[in-house]
């Protein structure tokens, strides 16, 4: 594999400006017509970019328009409550991102004016904000001379160069930020890195890339040699665990308990139906009784079942066993979780949820309506 300082002499100048000239003027003729293309406000330009990690257009777009009609300023989201937040963000994943951005703001209200700062250093010390997010933000939004290198830009750079290693182990990685950054032009840097970001994601796609459609593939070494399909390497995916969970749906009054998951835990900050993995061996109504005793020292009789509901996560994949129960007596403590509530079946959409317990409540409210 080429050094990082090869990258830089390894493409002529006469290269660099045809690469630069063809994409950019392919970018301008086919880019898609995206909201936060169309201002220049950094703010709005930021959320896109948070969003856009993880996330694909079409998914983000929705969510994108509905948190900026909710928080519309650096200062209203400054404003806002971690519940407000992240129920705005419900269905996205990945909620740590809106934490951060919640945090961000804050920050940039109280240092900076509510002005996202036109300041890569500054910028880059703003809580979630990496070395992506800094590169995309401080380009498209200022003029910023800084590479943006996302998993569709860094598969186009190692497809040009030829680099066979995955473009997430350490190496690899350092060897591409370094291309991209010599190959980000003067002018236009915004357009440069998001030109390479929509080749990516629409022609040099992962497998089956339509080279036939791409404006520089006389220019890729990948090409050149018939090995887009089997560059950059995949590295091979460990198995996903699948988990059982026992589901407590605890009914008291006409109320059902709802769990606040702490800060620190995986979907942190959000509600949920209380429960927990079951054990080898252990039935799932005995898993519930040990669960609410540890998590909220309460104790409950296990009743009917009521559904099943598999979620996958990035690394994970979760059967929840849900059951109705009772708890005729006894206070909710909040031994296992942040907090714990009350709410009736009507106002628990009120609350962020993660989106399997939102198919738990649609259960809930198809037996009970």
């Amino acid at each position: 594999m080429p050094t990082a300082r090869q990258f830089p002499r390894r493409q002529t100048d006469a290269r660099q400006r045809s690469l630069r000239r063809r994409l950019l003027a392919w970018y301008r003729r086919a880019k898609r017509d995206l909201p936060w293309r169309r201002t220049s406000d950094p703010y709005r330009i930021w959320v896109a970019e948070v969003m856009l990690q993880q996330t694909q257009v079409p998914t983000a777009l929705p969510y994108w328009r509905r948190f900026l009609a909710r928080f519309p300023t650096v200062r209203a989201l400054a404003r806002a409550s971690d519940q407000q937040v992240l129920k705005a963000w419900q269905g996205l994943g990945y909620y740590r991102r809106a934490l951060n951005l919640r945090e961000a703001a804050k920050r940039i209200a109280r240092e900076h004016g509510g002005r996202v700062p036109d300041d890569p250093q500054a910028f880059a010390r703003l809580p979630g904000v990496g070395r992506y997010t800094c590169g995309a933000v401080q380009s498209i939004a200022f003029g910023r001379r800084l590479a943006a290198l996302d998993a569709n830009a860094a598969r186009v750079l190692a497809r040009w160069f030829a680099v066979r290693g995955p473009t997430d182990a350490a190496a690899t990685r350092a060897r591409l930020w370094e291309a991209a950054e010599a190959l980000v032009p003067p002018r236009a840097p915004g357009d440069w890195n998001q030109a390479l970001m929509e080749l990516g994601s629409r022609v040099c796609t992962p497998r089956r890339p339509r080279c036939t459609e791409c404006p520089v593939r006389n220019l890729c070494r990948a090409f050149a040699k018939g090995l887009q399909e089997e560059i950059p390497a995949r590295r091979r995916r460990r198995p996903v665990p699948h988990i059982q969970v026992g589901v407590a749906i605890v009914w008291r009054r006409g109320r059902i308990l709802i769990c606040k998951r702490r800060a620190g835990a995986m979907l942190g900050g959000l509600w949920e139906f209380p429960g927990g993995k079951i054990r080898p061996g252990e039935k799932s109504a005995d898993c519930i009784r040990r669960e609410l005793g540890e998590e909220c020292d309460l104790a409950v009789a296990v009743g009917e079942h009521l559904v099943d509901v598999t979620h996958t996560y990035s690394h994970l994949r979760v059967t929840l066993r849900c059951y109705h129960c009772r708890a005729p007596r006894g206070r909710a403590k909040a031994l296992g979780c942040e907090a714990t509530r009350w709410v009736r079946p009507a106002r628990i959409a009120d609350y962020p949820l993660p989106s399997a317990d939102v198919r738990i409540l649609e259960a809930v409210r198809a037996a009970h309506p």
